[in-house]
C-alpha cells in the first residue's frame, strides 16, 4: 500500500530528470528511506548516551555481577 505525497521542485529540475530517464519516485523514496535511517540512528545514539549518563556511577564489575545474577535466576 502506498500514499500520495506532493512536492514542489523547479521545473528545470523535473524536466532534466525526465530527459535523463530518472525515476523520480524511486529517487524520492530512497532519499526518504535514507533520511529516516539517519534520524533513527541519531535517536538510538541519543538514547545510548542517556543510558550511559544514568549508568555513570555503576562500575563494570557491578554491571557484570548483576548480569550474571540475573542469568542465574532464570
Amino acid at each position: 500500500m502506498s500514499d500520495v505525497i506532493s512536492v514542489r521542485v523547479a521545473k528545470e529540475i523535473k524536466k532534466r530528470a525526465e530527459e535523463l530517464g530518472i525515476n523520480i519516485r524511486k529517487v524520492v523514496e530512497k532519499a526518504l528511506e535514507d533520511a529516516i535511517r539517519e534520524k533513527e540512528k541519531e535517536e538510538i545514539k541519543d538514547i545510548a548516551m542517556k543510558i550511559k549518563e544514568l549508568m555513570s556511577d555503576v562500575s563494570e564489575d557491578d554491571w557484570t555481577t548483576d548480569i550474571r545474577e540475573s542469568r542465574n535466576e532464570r
